[in-house]
Parts: structure tokens; sequence; C-alpha cells
């Protein structure tokens, strides 16, 4: 038993961590040509976790676990369609179109960056020599024109084809809150039986791991969203709690979510206030103090060392999601990295450890004595 222990206790060698990436990389692939799915199933396992405490306050009330996931799955239903009845409500209609409001924005983020650029070059001969901004300007210019004919009609597109996808996430939530722990004793069975005790603290730590993640970026999330529309709302800015909300979203994404939402609230912020950089400069400097407040406070108090990951992995992933599988690799890779992560050093665990593997020889030939024992003559 010391043995085993101790056994569980090395850190995983280099191969077990090769297989680890590779095994992520091709979970990444295969989710990159499976978006309709992989989108929807990770929506229903954050709604899973979501809705996993009230769900086992009833069942410890003794509610049975299918009465229990419909009520629970009912309620938050009714729940959301009350919240979109209101906000629906609340907010007045738009009195232009979608493509119109977004070139109006573009076009106040493109005039804050023109006048930053103008100020740089009165404080700088040298960049106002170069023509920086009249260089930029262009640049921007040609850019925007090619977005707008190449890319924003196929994004456009490809988010109305992933809508009617999205209708699955509340139907795999339900049978995931009703049927998990079927699916758990499933998997169990198929285990030999020298296996059977690290393979529960295997499943065990993939929950608690996934439970864990997806828990602290809800309460991430709310804790953002929060800070941000109070300090968007201090200083001016139109829509603080939807930009809020919409920012903290993107933060999903390791860093090119938060650069993104930066952006957005900026063009905002200086559509708003054309004629006033300071409102624009204020939003960078709250974007900058909630990433603070996110690294030293939110962070520890809700994601806390969940992964166990190392920034030197956690950023090489980040990167190598993005490449293998684009914005939703960006999304999906550390979630999946954790699981794998557990997965893949459980079992280098289970089949480098000497007494397991010798446990299992054990009963394999005990298994073989006893089914020969009316055979021999």
């Amino acid at each position: 038993m010391h043995d085993y222990a101790g056994s569980a206790q090395q850190a995983s060698g280099p191969v077990v961590w090769s297989g680890i990436i590779a095994a992520t990389c091709a979970l990444l692939l295969v989710l990159q040509h499976m978006l309709w799915l992989a989108i929807p199933f990770l929506l229903a396992i954050i709604l899973y976790y979501l809705l996993l405490p009230p769900m086992q306050r009833l069942l410890r009330l003794g509610m049975s676990q299918g009465a229990a996931a419909l009520l629970v799955g009912g309620c938050f239903t009714v729940a959301v369609a009350l919240g979109a009845l209101a906000l629906n409500l609340w907010l007045p209609a738009p009195s232009v179109s979608w493509q119109d409001m977004l070139a109006r924005y573009v076009g106040g983020g493109l005039d804050f960056v023109r006048g930053l650029l103008r100020a740089l070059e009165d404080k700088f001969p040298l960049l106002r020599d170069m023509h920086l901004s009249q260089v930029v300007d262009a640049q921007f210019a040609a850019y925007m024109e090619d977005f707008m004919q190449s890319h924003l009609t196929a994004i456009v597109v490809s988010v109305a084809g992933w809508l009617p996808a999205l209708l699955l996430a509340p139907f795999l939530t339900f049978f995931f809150l009703r049927d998990g722990h079927l699916f758990k004793k499933f998997l169990a069975r198929a285990v030999p039986n020298a296996f059977f005790e690290r393979t529960l603290c295997l499943l065990h730590e993939v929950d608690q791991t996934a439970h864990a993640y997806f828990q602290g970026m809800l309460k991430l999330t709310v804790l953002d969203t929060a800070v941000l529309a109070f300090g968007l709302w201090a200083i001016g800015v139109s829509s603080p709690v939807m930009l809020g909300l919409i920012a903290a979203v993107l933060a999903w994404v390791p860093y090119v979510g938060s650069i993104v939402g930066c952006c957005m609230v900026v063009m905002v912020a200086s559509t708003d206030a054309p004629g006033a950089p300071l409102v624009a400069y204020s939003a960078i400097g709250v974007f900058i103090l909630v990433r603070l407040l996110d690294d030293f406070v939110f962070m520890p108090l809700t994601l806390g060392r969940s992964l166990h990951m190392h920034p030197l992995i956690t950023v090489l992933m980040i990167f190598i999601g993005g490449s293998v599988a684009g914005v939703a690799g960006l999304m999906l890779v550390l979630p999946l990295l954790g699981v794998v992560m557990v997965v893949g050093e459980t079992l280098g665990r289970l089949i480098t450890n000497p007494r397991l593997r010798a446990r299992h020889r054990n009963a394999k030939a005990l298994r073989e004595k006893q089914a020969s024992a009316d055979l021999a003559v």
C-alpha cells in the first residue's frame, strides 16, 4: 500500500505529457469539423455544472433523479424565458440596422486611432516624417473593406447555421443531469478489478476538474461583468451592463478575447464621446484594472488551481489550439487539456504501477485456473 501511494504522487514523465498534448491536438482537430456538436455540447456541460448544485440539494431531500432533473431544468427554462421577456421590454428597439450601427462604431474607433496617431506625430517629429497616420489609415481602410466584403458575410452565415444546433444544449443538459451517474457506472464496469479503485479516483478527478473549471468560469464572468459595468457606467459609456457582459464572455478566450473586448468598448466609448478621447483612455484603464483584479483577486477566488498547469504549457497550448482549430480551439483548448491531463496522468500511473499490474496478472491467472479447474483429467 505504501508503494502504491508513493507512485500516485510521482510526477508524470515526458512520454505521458507527449501523449496528453498529442491527444488534445487530435481532439481539437476532430472538434473543428464537428463545431455544430461541440458548441452545444460545451454549453450543455456549462449548464450541467451550473444546475448540478440545486439538483443535488433536491436529491438530498429525497427526490428521485428524474424528478429532480425535470424540476431544475423546468425552473431554469422559465427563468431564462422571463429574463428574455424582461430584457426585450426594457431595451428599446434599435432605430438603425446592425450594419449601420457596426459601421458607426468602427468609424468612431478609427477616428480615435487617427487622433492618437496625430498626437504621437506631434510629440515625435520622426513619426511625422514617416507619415505614420496616413500609412496606418490607408492600411486600416484596405483591411476593413476586404473584411466587409470577404469575411463578414461568411461569419454571419456560419453563426446563423449554428443557431439551430444550439437547441441541442438544453436537451443534452437534461440527460446529463438525469443519466450522468449511469454513464459513470457504465464506464466503471468495463475496468478490471485490479484497477477499479484507481479508476474511480480517475472519474472523480475528471468530474472535479471540470466542475471547478466551469463553475469558476461562471463566477468569474459574473464578477467581471459587475466590475466592468460599474467602471464603464462611472466614465459615462452607454449600455455598460451589456458591454460588460459581452466583454466578460469574450474573456473566456484567453488573451485574445480580452483584447477584442477592450477594442469593442473603446470603439463604443470613442463613438459616444467623439470630442473627448479621455473617455476612451478611461475605458482602457478600466480594462487594465479588471485584468489586474482577475489575476490577483478574482481568479484565486474562483478558478484557483483547478487545472494545475504550468504557465508555459498554458500559453503554448493556447497558440496550438488557435492554429489547429481557430477560435473554437482557443475556447476549448484549456478545459479540454485539463480533462485530458487528468486522464493521461492517471492512466500513466495505472500502467506504470508495478503493484497494480501484478495484481491484474494474478487475478487473470486465478480466473483462468478457476475456469479450467473442471477440465483437468
